[in-house]
């Protein structure tokens, strides 16, 4: 179902497009950023709660400075120096976490028109063209973002791109999560759990250094679950200098798998996510601060947590991290699934 969705400084007229399943879910996304913008699922009392921060119209996703929702790309996540070197020839990008680059630059793909090429009942696919030099990035490459909604209460996100020349890909959903619902405070009592068993160090920049350190014995190790607020005001390196969680971690095994969890006892909401990338983001909302949302809900600091499956960050300065190089005529294509359930 399509409704309208606001008009951008611009005067572009934005919409969305809303999907249910015979399960009681309900997921809402729009064509401006192809952001996700509603995720309603029952709780165990059966009333739907919306888990995912967000905004009434597109003109908060205009001005919001937090990626509520956003799809992100061409390079989700940094890349130090703001360049890279590829086939012998250097890239300068734009600039936007000085002297790095974070989420493609300032140019974000969550801040464009998205055509909304196909769509049915429960599944719709987004389309951008990013041109050759988009964001500093070499090489013209099509985009499609296909969002599903599942009668297994899975928020599927299927990502594919053929570039036209060689170039580097890594997108990635930057929702929000609150399972006790979007607009309910902190979700630091909330529990998760990571299957992984080390993360790869940053500097004071949030830049990889290279380094995979286990997680044994440290405050990141979420193996065995744990409430997210535990242990997030330690003395410890990557706390102090993500000002909470905001690392990547080393997803255990290869392939399709789950990645982590996460549960709200006050609802009974669960949610697994899983991955066909080798890390992901924990992040948990450290710098939000007093941002109006949907429906009269005022967001705050740790009151949302994302989940943003990936290539490392800065990949392509690292030899020891997967690449994220796509080849001219290469297939880019991944998917990240947010399945939900009660216990």
């Amino acid at each position: 179902m399509r409704s309208d969705f606001g008009v951008t400084a611009k005067g572009e007229k934005a919409s969305l497009y809303t999907m249910k399943n015979q399960r009681g879910m309900e997921i809402a996304v729009s064509d401006y950023g192809a952001v996700l913008v509603k995720v309603l699922v029952p709780d165990r009392d059966g009333n739907q709660q919306d888990v995912v921060l967000g905004y009434d119209e597109a003109g908060g996703y205009e001005a919001d400075g937090f990626y509520l929702g956003a799809t992100l790309g061409r390079v989700a996540n940094r890349i130090g120096g703001g360049c890279f070197e590829l086939n012998g020839k250097s890239y300068s990008l734009t600039r936007n976490a000085d002297p790095n680059t974070l989420h493609g630059g300032r140019d974000f793909y969550n801040k464009r028109m998205w055509t909304a090429e196909e769509a049915d009942d429960n599944h719709i696919t987004f389309l951008l063209h990013s041109p050759d030099g988009d964001q500093g990035f070499p090489g013209a490459v099509d985009i499609r973002v296909t969002y599903t909604l599942t009668e297994e209460n899975e928020v599927k996100i299927h990502y594919h791109a053929v570039p036209q020349e060689d170039t580097i890909l890594n997108l990635t959903n930057h929702s929000y999560f609150n399972l006790s619902g979007h607009g309910s405070g902190t979700a630091m009592d909330q529990e998760v759990v990571i299957f992984a068993d080390a993360y790869t160090r940053a500097d004071e920049q949030s830049i990889t250094t290279g380094e995979i350190i286990a997680v044994e014995g440290t405050p990141m190790d979420f193996r065995k679950g744990k409430a997210i607020g535990a242990e997030i005001e330690s003395d410890y390196e990557a706390l102090k200098f993500g000002g909470g969680y905001d690392q990547n971690w080393v997803i255990n095994g290869t392939g399709y798998r789950q990645a982590a969890s996460m549960y709200s006892k006050e609802t009974g909401i669960g949610m697994k996510v899983y991955t066909d990338l080798p890390g992901m983001q924990f992040y948990t909302g450290n710098y939000i601060t007093r941002e109006n949302g949907k429906g009269g809900a005022v967001y705050q600091k740790r009151c949302g947590v994302c989940f943003e499956t990936q290539y490392f960050p800065d990949a392509v300065h690292k030899e020891n991290f997967e690449g994220p190089v796509v080849r001219a005529g290469g297939v880019y294509d991944t998917t990240t699934v947010y399945q939900f359930y009660v216990g």
